[in-house]
């Protein structure tokens, strides 16, 4: 039974709830909903507003939100930041924290987010879902563990959440360590057949200043340094940490302040501040298309991981 793998996290393990284990949830019948998730992927927080939703709709029915966090960069692994995390993004039902996958191995599990919807009394996996959207199957699939039939939950996402413009989304996740790093090119190099430095091809991106590259992320050693991108999509996210904050930023948007496509974290004229260990969404276009992004910050000792696009 997939549940009895909670019977091994520890008690400090949980949030939000005391120790969920598969006796005490079997004696609550219902079902019960776990989700994979890690809490700087823009993926899961596209999902979270339906799953909050799911929880606060059918929680009296017998339904049990259990979100399993299984950190994908290692400042995720951190209490401290999680309970950051959970207080900011206003997360109501049971966490447990999977720092050692042990969850994610009795799942036999490989995806951010992933849900699996769960008879207690039986054991039985009722549902399966890898991914955002599908959230009306989801949904459906509630009701029918749970004996019911309504409509489905109105939904009105906004910030990060929002869905991707997926019409318009041409940039795949971009990793910026040598793990998983690709795509990315000399800054130096002239392009375009000319003497001076043009912009990246499209989903090509360079660094200047002075950096090192680690398995996780590129991290800043002095001031001024810069990550460029050349993107097609509505949103660019970049998740970002410091040895040391606040830190402040500044982005531009084809070499201009990016005005009114600036996203949630940076204002009209270009500037940000990192200040936690999180994704930062730097723009949100009112006019999806291909442009050039640069990011450049005042001070050394950013660790910058993963750019993703919506």
């Amino acid at each position: 039974m997939l549940l009895t793998a909670l019977d091994t996290a520890p008690a400090t393990a949980w949030r939000n709830s005391d120790p969920l284990t598969a006796e005490a949830l079997r004696a609550r019948e219902g079902a019960v909903l776990v989700q994979f998730w890690t809490y700087s992927c823009v993926n899961w927080l596209r999902t979270l507003p339906y799953v909050r939703a799911w929880h606060e709709r059918y929680a009296a029915s017998g339904l049990t939100v259990i979100g399993a966090h299984a950190p994908e960069f290692s400042f995720e692994h951190s209490a401290e930041n999680l309970d950051t995390a959970l207080a900011s993004l206003s997360i109501p039902y049971p966490v447990v924290i999977d720092n050692d996958f042990a969850l994610w191995r009795a799942f036999n599990n490989n995806y951010w987010p992933a849900v699996y919807l769960i008879d207690p009394t039986t054991g039985a996996t009722k549902y399966t879902h890898f991914g955002e959207e599908s959230y009306a199957e989801t949904e459906s699939a509630i009701q029918s563990a749970l004996g019911l039939s309504a409509p489905p939950s109105e939904i009105t996402a906004t910030g990060p959440s929002l869905a991707a413009d997926w019409p318009h989304v041409r940039s795949p996740e971009t990793y910026l360590g040598t793990a998983r790093g690709e795509r990315r090119i000399d800054a130096d190099e002239p392009r375009g057949g000319g003497s001076e430095r043009a912009a990246p091809p499209l989903n090509a991106w360079s660094l200047s200043g002075h950096w090192t590259l680690l398995p996780e992320s590129a991290h800043l050693r002095e001031p001024g340094g810069t990550i460029t991108y050349t993107f097609s999509a509505r949103d660019v996210n970049l998740v970002l940490t410091a040895d040391s904050a606040p830190i402040p930023f500044t982005v531009t948007l084809d070499g201009a302040p990016p005005g009114a496509d600036a996203g949630l974290d940076v204002d009209p004229s270009g500037a940000g501040v990192l200040t936690e260990p999180r994704m930062h969404q730097l723009l949100r276009l009112r006019e999806p298309g291909e442009h050039t992004i640069s990011i450049t910050f005042a001070a050394p000792g950013v660790r910058a991981y993963v750019l993703t696009f919506g």
